[in-house]
């Protein structure tokens, strides 16, 4: 179901590596073998994240759909 964002801001609540809960929004640039790529608002960073680690997500407040 997310592969419709794909193109568009989303915001996650992600499990990373050592275990913080982080708040994130990104750009969703893809999803392939359950892995998500983006580009971290955040930090403007290309990042991967794991679907598993993936708590909550959603259209992005304030963001509109790419139309293309």
């Amino acid at each position: 179901m997310m592969e419709k964002y794909i193109g568009n801001v989303i915001e996650i609540i992600y499990i990373d590596r050592e275990g913080k809960l982080t708040h994130r929004k990104i750009k969703l640039r893809g999803i392939r073998n359950k892995l998500i790529r983006a580009t971290c608002l955040n930090t403007n960073q290309p990042r991967i994240f794991r679907m598993d680690n993936v708590l909550s997500w959603g259209p992005a407040k304030g963001a509109e759909m790419d139309a293309s």
